[in-house]
């Protein structure tokens, strides 16, 4: 742990200590100017961070005892290195637009977009914002619609891909949010309905909504030339498998519409793509010794192949890293389920 977090806590920072608080905001220059640091605004910025630190923390501790297996003093130093100052950035951005801001954020299998929105929302509760945490399957087609959906496509075994979504149901909150409405009917999904298939449940109703954070395995994510289907990775090897992925890169077309009511997105990177699959294990490994129903390995590997005959993260994500025009913030995903390099396009 930063030795020096604890003085912040406990408002005794000498002068020394707030050197070396200085040092290590401008350290990495590339996340410094992701979060707007500065060397004029630094002082400013420590400043506001050390104030909602002190203000996020009671919650910030409570959310890591129900929610969090893992140690506090180093969800501590996440806290302060990455959600404090990306909660901040949102804030910024939602008071310069003066309406409510639509985040979109973007990230595959395992790599902590539900973790990221609830510890967001936290901090933002604190800066005085109504955050609604969304998730892309939150827009699933029903139940019986999907039945109808596989009958006429017997490929689409599982919901997920481009295709299993109710499009115009989501653009349709997305407009009222952005708008500002009052009340918005909010569509929930509970993925336990149907023994696992899912169906769409009760809605909520949320009033007065500053931030939306829109997550989702393939938010944001956009149609890529046909040809790069030729030679792609495993596990998209037959002439069948490359047919889908180019069915499904079609389909993402009808998919532009929601993104562009996005007005930023982050990118949760991972850096080796294949780390999904052994957290999908491990995740279902703590499911199962917790006494739930879980997928063996061979069906993880099954279910995980699918999503990536769909949607390959080698063909879809790389190419968003060059592209600033699309997502906004990459923060990288080590295998061990740390973050690395973060920094803006």
């Amino acid at each position: 742990m930063y030795s020096w977090l604890g003085e912040i806590i406990a408002e005794d920072i000498p002068e020394l200590t707030w050197q070396q608080i200085r040092v290590a905001a401008l350290a990495d220059p590339l996340k410094a100017k992701a979060f707007g640091i500065t060397q004029t605004n630094v002082d400013e910025m420590i400043q506001e961070r050390s104030q909602l630190l002190k203000f996020v923390l009671p919650a910030f501790r409570q959310f890591c005892q129900t929610n969090l297996r893992a140690n506090f003093e180093e969800m501590l130093e996440v806290l302060w290195d990455l959600w404090l100052p990306l909660g901040m950035k949102l804030a910024a951005h939602r008071h310069s637009l003066n309406r409510p801001l639509i985040q979109g954020i973007l990230g595959v299998q395992g790599t902590g977009k539900t973790t990221m929105c609830q510890v967001l929302s936290l901090i933002l509760q604190q800066l005085g914002y109504r955050t609604l945490s969304w998730s892309l399957d939150d827009l699933y087609k029903t139940y019986s619609d999907r039945l109808i959906l596989l009958q006429q496509d017997p490929r689409l075994i599982w919901r997920g891909p481009p295709g299993t979504h109710d499009l115009d149901l989501g653009l349709n909150v997305l407009e009222q949010i952005r708008q500002g409405e009052t009340s918005v009917t909010v569509p929930r999904f509970d993925k336990s309905l149907h023994t696992g298939a899912g169906d769409r449940t009760t809605p909520e109703i949320m009033t007065n909504i500053d931030i939306l954070l829109f997550e989702g395995w393939f938010v944001g994510v956009r149609p890529i030339d046909p040809m790069f289907f030729d030679l792609a990775p495993p596990p998209i090897i037959t002439d069948a498998d490359k047919a889908f992925a180019r069915d499904i890169n079609r389909q993402l077309s009808n998919y532009l519409p929601l993104w562009e009511q996005l007005d930023s997105l982050i990118l949760l990177y991972p850096t080796d793509y294949r780390s999904s699959l052994e957290w999908r294990k491990q995740a279902e490994q703590q499911m199962v010794t917790a006494g739930k129903s879980g997928m063996s390995d061979s069906e993880i590997e099954d279910f995980v192949n699918y999503f990536w005959r769909s949607l390959h993260p080698e063909l879809f994500l790389k190419p968003m890293l060059r592209s600033p025009s699309v997502a906004d913030l990459v923060i990288e995903i080590s295998p061990d389920r740390t973050f690395g390099a973060i920094y803006s396009l």
